[in-house]
């Protein structure tokens, strides 16, 4: 799932990449000892415990530079030493682990309410809590950094590397503002240094859709595929896309916004101010108004209570999910005519119901294909774990060991996407 070389930051930093071990090449000179330390990093998360003579066989790297590597991997407390493996004969080798200490505050931020977390290096969940948000941004923002302190607070024991937040809109790579978020009604926003100023940590924002194929990348849900689309159905509809192994941010990170793409003028009137966006039809909002619209005696207002009174057969809420999925599967024609992803990832509430659902997706997206079948659908059953892990990974891969700091860097946090995890 990665490009064959790393890409560093404008501000210098380097983090901790998922690497495929199938297309990285190996470097021996001190301008690319980066790369090595990378490779070295995505060993150890995959087969932990791990010494270090298995982990130069793995990579084919030379002995000496494995030692070298590691010594200062323990040093910026990426990993630890733990117990000794048993041999049948020999010197017992010390076994090698990712640092469980090391954690990340996270938070996934929705319309009216705010998902966080505490995750390890690992994406181990230590806490999950909600919290309601005001809509006006300078009072949601104050009230998330004083949560995000508090749930802190709570764990003295752990080292926190910096804090990273799932965004249901569109983050600028450079200046990390939240530039465009329809459902958050929040624009030219900078959360960021609201959030370092409270915190003294670093923060990492991106999409949403961005987090969700970190987290795919990231806990190896990808093997092999370096062109896929990622779909995150909730309020709105967000996507991520991934091209040759590379995550693409396009002009200030606007990218795939597919769900801004109007297919009806007609239609209704998107939080963008356009009227008929791909969003208006297949997005969880929409199955609402569908249900809504057909005056059932007693009106739904979450996207979880008309599932539930799908799962019991209730005529209009199926009626209403299969129109919002059928409207999802157009809108896919879209997507592959423009990208032919080998795969497309969907994440949201509407995985629920795949086994019901999935089948008017596909049906719909396979209608007007090209050339040739259509792409893969695979579906991510949690997408609200999937954000969190994404704003953890965003900060393990933005964060140099050799450089990390308890103070936030006041330098452009914005990273290339082509160095996300597994991409780098």
């Amino acid at each position: 799932m990665t490009v064959r070389h790393k890409t560093k930051s404008k501000s210098g930093h380097r983090g901790m990449k998922r690497v495929d071990l199938a297309h990285a090449e190996l470097a021996s000179t001190r301008n690319v000892r980066d790369t090595n330390r990378d490779i070295v990093l995505e060993i150890t998360r995959s087969k932990q415990p791990v010494s270090r003579a298995d982990l130069a066989r793995l990579s084919g790297l030379q002995p000496s530079t494995v030692s070298s590597i590691v010594r200062q991997l323990i040093r910026e407390k990426w990993i630890i030493e733990g117990g000794q493996a048993k041999l049948p004969r020999g010197r017992r080798p010390v076994m090698l682990t990712l640092n469980q200490q090391l954690v990340m505050l996270v938070a996934d931020l929705r319309p009216g309410h705010a998902i966080l977390a505490v995750v390890d290096i690992n994406g181990h969940f230590l806490s999950r809590e909600s919290i309601l948000l005001a809509s006006d941004a300078t009072r949601a923002s104050a009230k998330l950094a004083d949560a995000l302190y508090e749930l802190r607070e709570r764990y003295p024991d752990k080292t926190f590397e910096g804090v990273g937040v799932s965004v249901p809109g569109r983050v600028d790579p450079e200046t990390q503002r939240i530039i465009l978020a329809p459902n958050l009604h929040w624009a030219n926003f900078d959360l960021k240094n609201i959030l370092e100023d409270r915190l003294e940590l670093r923060v990492e924002l991106d999409n949403d859709a961005n987090a969700c194929m970190v987290s795919a990348l990231w806990y190896g849900q990808m093997e092999g595929v370096r062109n896929a689309v990622l779909i995150a159905v909730a309020e709105g509809i967000g996507s991520a896309i991934l091209v040759n192994g590379q995550l693409v941010a396009g002009r200030r990170g606007l990218a795939g916004e597919f769900g801004h793409i109007p297919i009806d003028s007609t239609g209704p009137l998107c939080g963008c101010g356009t009227h008929g966006c791909w969003e208006t039809f297949a997005s969880s909002k929409a199955a609402l108004r569908y249900y809504n619209d057909s005056t059932p005696a007693i009106p739904v207002r979450t996207i979880r209570d008309l599932l539930n009174l799908a799962v019991e057969n209730d005529a209009s809420a199926l009626a209403a999910l299969e129109r919002q999925a059928r409207a999802l599967g157009r809108g896919l024609r879209l997507v592959t005519a423009a990208l032919s992803p080998e795969m497309i990832i969907i994440i949201g509430d509407i995985t629920a119901l795949w086994s019901r659902l999935g089948p008017f997706v596909e049906e719909e997206m396979a209608a007007s294909m090209l050339v040739g079948d259509p792409p893969h659908l695979f579906t991510a059953s949690d997408g609200e774990l999937a954000r969190l892990r994404g704003a953890a990974a965003l900060v393990l891969q933005r964060h140099s060991g050799s450089e990390r700091s308890t103070q936030p860097s006041r330098e452009p946090a914005g990273v290339p996407r082509a160095s996300l995890p597994g991409l780098g």
